[in-house]
């Protein structure tokens, strides 16, 4: 064994123990009559009930090593290589931070020994297999040059080259327009300095599959028996006749084996084609002149990329220009410290993240020849992470493990006391042990038979493939999320997803389709009908915004040469303003010529605006600011009207907020445009002051206030009102006007009228955050809309909903979204407009940006959930049938009906086959007409003991009854006593199989009535089915010698499928069996809590 047994009792079978995370005052396990979908009422266990020593109750986000550690050890395992594959390796976490520091120190060491590591390695192409040291080539400067200068962050040598222009002009780029979109161009760029890629560590061969599968205690027994057997066997009956017995146990053996491997290793393929979309980062780059979207492995040295909060600096570089640029290096050094990026410190280094400004880059580093590209080629990425679900699987496993082996072990003692008291008889009747007579041979032949049933019995009651079953139906699951746009970046997300109470969403781009359009503007008091007119726009006015517009931006707006079509990118808000600026007569790179950019405050989702500062060709100095309206309207002391006459805005104040509360009320995003004027004179004039210079938010003039259209998705109501069905209460989180909050709560019917706007139903953020933390959890119970909120409020609301006991998935695609993000029990990043933090700290990425998507993740977590307890419910059902039948039947008569070979192919289906049948049911409907699945249930319901009963009962009382009377039954007393065994434990055998197979379709609805509902659709179930149905028909009438069964007439074949068709009919009279709403489990927790309190005080 690798690891002993624990005794613990709850392992699933009982309520869980209290977890790391979400532990509070009232535990709530839900409970109603729906297997497939989860509990409906709530009932409530108070902590004195809930054991908070159950080593596989955990919930694996954030947990700690010792947690870890400790459900490893109390789990018994049989084969640790294969259990544990799919699990996080502990020791390689520890030695990640090692290796880390590491190649901060040696990093040319490791880039050369890599370096010659990959010129033998011809599969592995990087670009050089050499590293010029001078000048070769197209390019007046060599690859170990820049590298160097790079990663020793040599600013002399920089300068020596003429800056970061001299660079650019050595590499052959435009600052401003960046490389040319050439493949040439760029096939030259790779063969000279590399590709932005680093050699992986292959994944697991077949071979090592097979390997792992061999692993298993059991196995490795059986497998030296059958060789003791074969050799007993060829000794004493000769080779034509004597290696069957052995031969076949062997034979199902490496069967068991091939198809473990098989199945494991197309788990492992799913697995690695995940790992690769989570590494493909789509990054922007500049090239003939356009902004576009590049893999991160296409990035060339010599390209120029924009970077703005939140991205990942994609290859090493050179800053070009950046204004409050700071970096955050601690993936790369393992400090928490941000690092100000500016002319004096201008180098920047692969893997690190954005934490404020924005700026751009020009590339010089990419691949191994970067440290980041060092990192990860010398660390083998582990994808292994265990889930709550598996862990508690493991606990389960555990405890059924425990009874099987007591019963193996006992099956073992009575059937070596029978033999050597002389009570085990052949088929033909004869004693098989007589003291004196028996030979040596004939008594080891003898015990290796009785020891190998016992071993065999081990193998079918320990349910080693139990926890695999959860990485199976998170591997199919996975894939086939994929197609619904959903990634999933940890495995746990997808099982707690099923365990949803609430999803806080935002808005933008995930409600609506994040396709903002300018529909209104105000000039001073003038609404400018149509907004795009300029024409009723004064000149200075128009000239004011355009400039505004223009340097106040992160966007960029591309002319082609043909002057037809304008591509604007940006963020949508961006966009739309940038949009309605060309249409009022921008040019873009025009205006941005003609002043210059002083000082930048990037757009803050604290503050809701963002501002710059400019100088004019003529030294005057001009302050904009945009943002959220009513928060740059308060700064405002002024507004032009269209005559660009200068008013006094307090008068007209009332006006503005009346225009901005109607556009809100309409569902627009209102944006208030403003500016003043600044002395030169005051401006910092040194660099160093001039960086840390406050621009002015005071006195402001305000030139426009837009509001833009932003639709709803097609397709939300529908996804809300599924979610109020499955009992997943909606949140709107948003940083916009509460007014246009609730109009687009009313649109997507997460509100359900203006009637249930009530105070604390819909929130601000700044009310919101004011309150106690105590006070924060009341109200947090009854919001349904908080507008005008920053990321803080947004986690100050996931802590609190969690503290009330709610299991939270929030959605977020911004940096400052990290932390509610990572607090979440499920977080939910956006992949369109999500920023590389985001998306880290999140644990699924929306891939299309769209609510629906993430009612699809949802319907699959309860999928997942569902698919596992069908699996369970199939799988105790033949351990306790099999385990009953051969106990009894050892007892009484010193024989077992079935035989190793015969168990060891029940294990195949029971294991392998009916986890890849049961495990890859899709996901319906029917998972979202109930509430969700109770984190604390039970794994085995009221519902599946019952079900499960019930068959095990009706196949055990069948087969011991044809076991102990079959003979005359079968009328087969005509038969010799041997045959006439050999007919009934062959068709025992027969009857047992079928039952399995008929009671998997049971197994697939079990609070249903109709089993067959949508079987035609789940091809891979009809399939396996079908094919264990021809395999045992081939098992009976072509592979005797083998199983040590006869060839049964079509009388007995209709008798076992009689049998096992008897099973159908019973599971639907049985759902009319009620079962009590409290878990089965609850009546043995006090006795266990009362041993655990003693054994622990």
């Amino acid at each position: 064994m690798a690891s002993r047994g624990s005794t613990s009792s709850a392992n699933g079978l009982l309520p869980s123990g209290g977890s790391n995370n979400n532990i509070n005052n009232n535990h709530h396990v839900h409970d109603d009559h729906d297997e497939e979908a989860g509990p409906g009422s709530v009932k409530s266990y108070s902590d004195d009930e809930i054991s908070s020593y159950d080593p596989f109750d955990i919930q694996t986000k954030n947990a700690s090593l010792e947690t870890l550690k400790r459900w490893r050890q109390a789990a018994l395992v049989l084969n640790a290589s294969r259990r544990f594959r799919y699990t996080l390796d502990l020791k390689r976490e520890e030695e990640k931070e090692q290796r880390r520091r590491m190649i901060r120190s040696h990093a040319q060491v490791i880039r050369a020994a890599l370096l010659f590591k990959i010129a033998g390695e011809s599969q592995i192409v990087l670009g050089p297999t050499a590293i010029p040291s001078t000048p070769t080539g197209d390019y007046a400067i060599g690859l170990e040059q820049l590298a160097s200068m790079t990663r020793d962050h040599n600013i002399s040598a920089l300068q020596q080259y003429g800056g970061v222009k001299g660079v650019s002009e050595l590499l052959k780029t435009n600052l401003e327009k960046g490389i040319n979109e050439d493949e040439t161009d760029l096939l030259k760029r790779r063969n000279s300095f590399g590709s932005n890629t680093y050699p992986r560590k292959k994944g697991r061969s077949f071979l090592r599959f097979l390997w792992e599968a061999w692993q298993d205690l059991t196995l490795i027994i059986l497998i030296i028996a059958a060789v003791v057997s074969l050799a007993l066997g060829i000794k004493t009956e000769g080779v034509k006749e004597g290696w069957y017995d052995g031969g076949s146990i062997a034979f199902a053996v490496f069967l068991v084996i091939i198809v473990t491997a098989v199945s494991d290793y197309r788990q492992s393929l799913q697995f690695q084609n995940l790992n690769e979309e989570k590494r493909n980062i789509q990054v922007e780059v500049i090239r003939s002149g356009r902004v576009v979207k590049v893999s991160i492995f296409d990035i060339v040295v010599g390209d120029v990329v924009p970077l703005k909060i939140g991205d990942q600096v994609p290859a090493d570089g050179i800053l070009i220009t950046g204004h409050s640029l700071a970096i955050d290096e601690s993936s790369m050094t393992g400090e928490s410290k941000i690092v100000q990026k500016d002319q004096k410190k201008p180098f920047l280094m692969a893997g690190c993240k954005v934490a404020d400004g924005f700026g751009t880059v020009l590339v010089t580093g990419v691949g191994i020849n970067t440290e980041w590209g060092l990192l990860m080629a010398s660390i083998s990425e582990d994808t292994g992470e265990e889930t709550p679900l598996q862990v508690r699987l493991n606990g389960v496993a555990t405890f059924i493990g425990i009874v099987g082996l007591s019963v193996a072990v006992f099956v073992l003692a009575v059937l070596l006391v029978r033999y050597f008291t002389g009570h085990s008889k052949n088929p033909d009747g004869s004693v098989q042990f007589i003291r004196g007579a028996t030979s040596a041979s004939m008594i080891v032949d003898g015990v290796i038979k009785i020891f190998t049933i016992a071993v065999t019995i081990v193998v079918v009651a320990v349910p080693e493939g139990l926890p695999l079953a959860v990485t199976l139906t998170l591997a199919y699951s996975m894939r086939k999320m994929m197609a619904d746009k959903a990634l999933v970046r940890r495995l746990s997300a997808c099982e707690t997803m099923g365990s949803a109470t609430t999803i806080c969403s935002d808005k933008t781009g995930t409600l609506t389709l994040n396709q903002m359009t300018v529909v209104e503007a105000y000039v001073g008091r003038k609404k400018i009908n149509p907004p795009d007119d300029s024409s009723q726009l004064h000149s200075v006015i128009s000239s004011l915004l355009i400039e505004g517009i223009a340097q106040n931006t992160t966007g960029k707006v591309f002319v082609p040469k043909d002057g037809v079509g304008v591509e604007v990118s940006g963020s949508p808000t961006e966009k739309a303003i940038l949009y309605w600026a060309v249409k009022l007569g921008m040019n873009f790179d025009l205006v941005r010529s003609e002043s210059m950019i002083l000082q930048v405050f990037p757009f803050n989702s604290e503050k809701k605006r963002g501002g710059v500062a400019v100088k004019q060709n003529d030294s005057k100095v001009h302050i904009h600011w945009k943002g959220a309206a009513e928060i740059v309207l308060s700064s405002c002391t002024h507004y032009l009207d269209s005559n660009n006459s200068l008013e006094s805005i307090e008068n007209d104040k009332d006006f503005f907020k009346e225009a901005i509360d109607d556009m809100a009320a309409r569902s627009l995003r209102c944006v208030a445009i403003a500016y003043r004027s600044y002395e030169l004179d005051k401006v910092p004039t040194d660099e160093e002051h001039l960086a840390q210079w406050v621009l002015p938010e005071e006195d402001l003039v305000l030139l426009a206030i837009v509001g833009m259209k932003d639709p709803c998705r097609p397709g939300v109501k529908d996804a809300v009102s599924v979610c109020k069905a499955a009992g997943v209460k909606v949140r709107m989180v948003t940083g916009d006007n509460l007014q246009t909050a609730k109009a687009i709560a009313l649109e997507c019917g997460i509100l359900a009228s203006s009637e249930v706007a009530t105070e604390h139903n819909i929130i601000e953020g700044r009310v919101f955050r004011e309150f106690s933390e105590k006070e924060r959890e009341q109200v947090a119970k009854t919001i349904t809309v908080m507008g005008r909120s920053s990321p803080n409020d947004k986690l100050l609301l996931v802590q609190a909903l969690r503290k009330g006991g709610e299991v939270v998935a929030v959605t977020g695609d911004g940096t400052n979204d990290a932390p509610a993000l990572h607090e979440a029990d499920i977080g939910l990043s956006m992949g369109i407009q999500g920023t590389e933090v985001a998306k880290e700290s999140s644990d699924i990425i929306i891939l299309d940006d769209n609510f629906a998507s993430v009612v699809k993740v949802v319907r699959w977590g309860r999928s997942v959930y569902a698919n596992i307890q069908k699996f369970i419910q199939f799988q105790l059902t033949v351990n306790v049938a099999a385990l009953v039948i051969n106990v009894v039947a050892a007892v009484s008569s010193g024989d077992v009906p079935l035989n190793a070979v015969q168990l060891l192919w029940v294990n195949l289906i029971m294991d392998t086959l009916g986890a890849l049948a049961l495990a890859t049911e899709p996901p319906t409907d029917h998972l979202m007409h109930r509430s969700p699945v109770g984190r604390r249930e039970p794994l085995i319901t009221n519902i599946m003991w019952r079900n499960l009963l019930i068959q095990a009962f009706y196949q055990v009382t069948v087969l011991l009854v044809l076991n102990f009377s079959g003979t005359s039954i079968l009328h087969l007393k005509s038969y010799s006593t041997e045959h006439a065994v050999d007919v009934k434990n062959s068709l025992i055998f027969n009857a047992f199989v079928l039952c399995q197979i008929f009671n998997e379709f049971n197994a697939r609805k079990p609070d249903e009535i109709n089993i067959f509902a949508g079987v035609t659709k789940n091809h891979l179930f009809t399939g396996i089915v079908g094919m264990t149905f021809v395999l045992q028909i081939l098992i009976i009438e072509f592979l005797g010698k083998f199983t040590s069964t006869v060839k049964l007439n079509w009388q007995q074949w209709l008798i076992s499928i009689v049998i096992a068709f008897i099973s159908w009919p019973l599971a639907v009279v049985g759902k009319f069996i009620p079962v009590p709403k409290t878990p089965l489990a609850k009546y043995f927790i006090r006795p266990v809590q009362r041993c655990r309190t003693a054994r622990n005080a």
